[in-house]
């Protein structure tokens, strides 16, 4: 005996299912939605609208300042990331695949530099290598002076900004299918190949994410890099710190124009990150 189907069944023989609004929210919750969205997006619209159409990001783009600032920051950033791969890499594998005590204190010391303020890591760093710091001494010994230089920008770029690709890079490799890499092992692969020819495909997509979220806050430090390497035009400044030097001086276009280059940056990123299908870096249930 056949069942009879209620008219008011949300699917249909060879249709899309139907879409209910009840879990949608009413009139209120759209608007509440909507004036939260405009508060979030106006200032950014702003920023670029007025540094575009008053001229000022055009007029900004031929100082010599901002040209030293804006090669500064690429090149450190670029840095950082390389740095960031060799030292990040390794710690997300253990955190991936390996079970031991303390973990957990280790994950949160990945975490920490998340929601810490910038300008508190720039001190803690500072009070680490700094002249008078904790490795005072052997960086002395060495000939190697950190704190307000170009170094120093590569250090807390590279503090502020390593947990992203961490996290993305152990929930990627942590997402890999271990029977996959068994039977490159059976097939008689070292784990150096599993790894290449394995792992790395199958994460790449979320290694990726994690480097260009990396990169991107490590191209937007202002606390922690003002607080430890200083704001030297030519040696530590930075385009964000191009945009705070342009506000005290009191040249609010070029500021504005400063500012607009790394919101386009931002906006770039973000974009790569939805385009390429790279979401799973930005939701934090990946890394639980």
């Amino acid at each position: 005996m056949t069942a009879a189907v209620r008219s008011d069944s949300p699917t249909t023989h060879g249709g899309p299912p139907a879409v209910s609004k009840a879990g949608s929210g009413g009139p209120s919750v759209l608007v509440l939605a909507g004036i939260f969205a405009i508060f979030l997006g106006l200032p950014i619209v702003t920023l670029i609208a007025r540094a575009i159409l008053d001229g000022s990001l055009v007029a900004i783009a031929g100082r010599s300042p901002v040209l030293a600032a804006l090669a500064l920051s690429l090149t450190t950033t670029a840095v950082s990331l390389v740095l960031t791969v060799a030292i990040g890499l390794p710690l997300a594998i253990v955190l991936a695949r390996r079970t031991f005590r303390g973990k957990w204190f280790v994950e949160a010391l990945v975490d920490i530099p998340i929601v810490l303020p910038p300008a508190v890591a720039g001190l803690a760093l500072l009070l680490v290598f700094g002249r008078r710091g904790l490795l005072a001494a052997p960086l002395q010994a060495a000939g190697l002076d950190i704190a307000f230089t170009t170094l120093a920008v590569i250090l807390a770029q590279t503090f502020v900004s390593a947990p992203f690709f961490v996290r993305a890079a152990r929930a990627g490799i942590a997402g890999v299918d271990r029977d996959l890499e068994d039977a490159a092992r059976v097939d008689g692969a070292n784990e150096r190949q599993v790894f290449r020819t394995m792992t790395v495909p199958l994460a790449g997509a979320t290694l990726a994410a994690g480097l260009v979220m990396s990169w991107a806050r490590a191209l937007g430090e202002f606390g922690a890099t003002i607080m430890f390497a200083g704001n030297v035009e030519g040696r530590t400044q930075t385009l964000p710190l191009v945009v705070y030097s342009e506000f005290q001086a009191g040249d609010l276009d070029a500021s504005i124009a400063a500012a607009a280059i790394l919101v386009l940056a931002a906006l770039g990123v973000l974009f790569a990150v939805r385009a390429f299908h790279w979401g799973r870096v930005l939701d934090v249930r990946s890394v639980s």
